[in-house]
């Protein structure tokens, strides 16, 4: 798929019994799977990786395509911790 050649894979996780599993939101194939101990291991594994970064972004964003907004926000850093302190 081409769309994964250039943007990469997305994948989402899940958790079947002690095995995490992991395919491509897009479809494209692309699967893997891990066996852990016990299942709540397996679940807890999922869930940390199952997760979209959009609520941080800029927080932990690219030097180059968001540093404006990397900078407004340490911006906002610095002053609420001159407010604060």
């Amino acid at each position: 798929m081409v769309r994964c050649r250039v943007l990469g894979h997305r994948y989402r996780f899940s958790a079947e019994g002690e095995t995490m599993v992991w395919r491509c939101q897009r479809g494209c194939g692309a699967a893997g799977s891990k066996r852990y101990p016990t299942a709540s291991d397996a679940v807890r594994y999922a869930a940390a990786f199952d997760r979209e970064d959009s609520k941080d972004l800029g927080r932990r964003a690219p030097l180059v395509g968001l540093l404006p907004l990397r900078v407004v926000r340490a911006v906002r850093a610095l002053r609420e911790r001159r407010a604060n302190g």
